[in-house]
């Protein structure tokens, strides 16, 4: 049986998309430094390649990154880390450096204790994402009853409005049973909700009184946001009695568990809701009835801030909310609501298919694929598709997101489209009671949000020419690599000759290199104009130090007086003072002279493929060892 360095889990509240996400992720990262890793999925399906005692054992230390509950108690004794699912899709690099070398990482303990070697921040998750993740276990677990609930029921209404009712014209008996059982479902919302939101806080007595708990909020109507709080109280309630009643003897654990804790659980849960239920009643019908006047007085506010909502965090906490809110509506009949969560969860996805359309030269292939796929999970309600390219540029993509699925949530409201699905994105449009309208709402969004996203990704391909960022990234090479445009059969010996060769160079400063690469490009007949060159060169560097790690610089320079692309080397007798990531001197300089009339994805394909030769200390170590002209030009060859 092989043995794993590290072994992670992963999962998100719908398990669709962030569960398979953040694994891919993990394993990218583990791969890059070369050590092994297993990772268990906790997906829709259920939980997927699940670890073996043996494999926990073995394993130097374990991941977490999941909006669920995972099975931690397991891990008894192993160095671990727990951290939401999104940190698993976005910052993995880190998450392996941390269980591999930080010594801070505390161990855990079955009992809930942490032994942990400094004062520092406790890795084993926040008290407030424990929260979450108790809350997202309860969404997970209902989702699929709302959606098959909500479905059939939908579908019901094919024989009309009415065709449940008996006593009504349109009335058809397979109507009827649709109706019947799509109702049972949908009213097993709340209680399903509240027991596995307790499940996950008290383990299977949390699970006993949290259903009973949950099933005084609905009949009591007290909607979802009584399931919730039920949740907790009832898990909460659970943990307390395993507390109170942990001194009696071993022998009695199990007249505790079928016996003891049940009763006692449901009787103090239910009791504390079934008086709570009163203000809880109160509260959801004043939330759900504000909504519901929104809708006709403000259509355009509601749309706004359902859309804002929707694409905040594409299938998120806050996303959720919204989400949530649209089921319990749906619940109670109104059908309005939900159209425009809809169309603000489809918006997304379509638009990174239409950016990637409007722009094709500012993704990579990787990316371009993404988005034409995307126009697929886009179509049947599925947004995390969309993080990707959230996640590559948040503070000016995530808004761009945000404008569409605005728009398309407005158009909806104010058009007063209804549709009675809690999913199923454009698989239920025969429900949907004007849905090429409703479509137009959101290819309409959805081009906007496109539109803005094409024209931030060409201007960053444009102006990010450097491969390290001025974050100081020290990996941004590989990042820029992925995100650039790369040729598929790029030869760097298309712009470097021998003759664009400089060895043993005097410079005693950064400036006094730049004015001579200038001077070298007047030389070499690639420039007209070294003076006009230089001063690109500074205002360069101006922007963001081009200096790299190991004594590399990558200045570059366009301008109007370069004739044509051109790829200089030059190095130095010795090194100056240049700000670097690694804080050490240049004497190796790698310049790229660019046309004017590049639109950007020429030269960056060639920064592309000498950003990736040099993430390879073995080409970094030839390079510094080579020491004639004819062996520097045969490497990057």
């Amino acid at each position: 049986m092989a043995k794993y360095q590290v072994i992670a889990a992963t999962g998100c509240p719908t398990g669709i998309a962030h569960t398979y996400m953040a694994q891919e992720a993990l394993e990218e990262a583990a791969k890059k430094r070369g050590i092994s890793i297993k990772v268990e999925t906790h997906g829709q399906s259920g939980v997927e390649h699940a670890f073996t005692q043996t494999e926990i054992d073995q394993a130097d230390g374990v991941i977490i990154a999941a909006d669920k509950d995972v099975d931690i108690d397991r891990f008894d004794g192993k160095r671990l880390i727990n951290v939401s699912v999104t940190k698993g899709m976005k910052e993995p690099d880190e998450l392996i450096e941390k269980i591999l070398n930080d010594q801070n990482v505390p161990v855990y303990h079955s009992s809930g204790s942490v032994s942990k070697s400094s004062e520092e921040a406790d890795l084993t998750g926040s008290y407030w994402h424990k929260l979450y993740v108790y809350l997202m276990n309860g969404v997970s677990h209902m989702l699929p009853l709302v959606v098959a609930g909500g479905v059939l029921t939908a579908v019901s209404f094919f024989w009309g409005i009415n065709s449940a009712d008996p006593k009504s014209a349109e009335y058809n008996a397979l109507a009827a049973l649709l109706n019947t059982i799509g109702g049972f479902a949908m009213n097993l919302m709340v209680p399903v909700l509240c027991a596995y939101i307790a499940e996950a806080i008290g383990k299977r007595t949390g699970l006993v009184i949290g259903f009973v708990t949950g099933m005084i909020a609905y009949t009591n109507g007290t909607g979802f946001l009584g399931g919730i709080l039920g949740g907790f109280l009832a898990g909460y309630v659970a943990v307390l009695l395993t507390k109170l009643f942990k001194k009696l003897p071993k022998s009695l654990d199990g007249l505790k568990s079928i016996f003891i804790f049940p009763v006692l659980g449901v009787l103090v849960s239910g009791t504390i809701m079934w008086y709570m239920s009163v203000p809880m009643k109160d509260l959801n019908q004043g939330m759900m009835s504000f909504l519901k006047s929104m809708e006709n007085s403000s259509p355009i506010l509601l749309g706004l801030i359902v859309g804002i909502m929707c694409a905040a965090d594409m299938g998120g906490p806050i996303n959720k909310a919204a989400y949530l809110t649209g089921t319990a509506l749906l619940a109670q009949g109104n059908y309005f609501f939900m159209a425009g969560v809809s169309a603000a969860c489809i918006a997304p996805p379509l638009a990174t298919g239409f950016a990637v359309l409007f722009n094709k030269k500012a993704y990579t292939a990787k990316e371009r694929s993404a988005g034409y796929v995307n126009f697929l999970l886009g179509s049947t309600h599925i947004t995390e598709g969309a993080i990707p390219f959230a996640a590559k540029n948040p503070l000016l993509n995530i808004p761009s997101f945000m404008v569409g699925s605005a728009i398309a949530a407005i158009l909806s409201y104010v058009t007063r489209i209804s549709v009675p699905a809690p999913h199923g994105g454009f698989i239920v449009l025969p429900l949907v009671n004007k849905p090429f309208l409703w479509v137009l709402w959101i290819v309409i969004g959805a081009l906007v949000s496109g539109f803005l996203l094409s024209i931030i990704a060409g201007r960053q391909s444009r102006h990010d020419e450097v491969v390290a960022t001025t974050a100081g990234n020290v990996t941004a090479a590989n990042t820029e690599s992925d995100t650039a445009p790369v040729a598929q059969n790029n030869d760097l010996s298309e712009i470097l000759n021998e003759d664009n060769i400089a060895l043993n160079v005097k410079a005693s400063s950064r400036d006094e290199l730049l004015q001579y690469l200038a001077d070298f490009s007047k030389k070499l007949g690639y420039s007209t104009d070294s003076t006009a060159v230089y001063k690109k060169y500074l205002a360069r560097e101006s922007e963001s130090s081009t200096g790299m790690e190991k004594g590399i610089a990558i200045p570059h320079a366009q301008d109007k007086s370069i004739k044509g692309s051109a790829m200089l080397i030059v190095k130095l007798a010795q090194p100056v003072e240049w700000k670097t990531f690694d804080g050490q001197p240049v004497d190796i300089v790698i310049s790229f002279l660019i046309p004017d009339e590049d639109d950007g994805s020429s030269h960056l394909e060639y920064l592309s493929s000498t950003s990736k030769l040099l993430m390879h200390s073995e080409f970094v170590d030839s390079l510094r060892q080579a020491q004639t002209k004819a062996e520097i030009l045969k490497l990057f060859k």
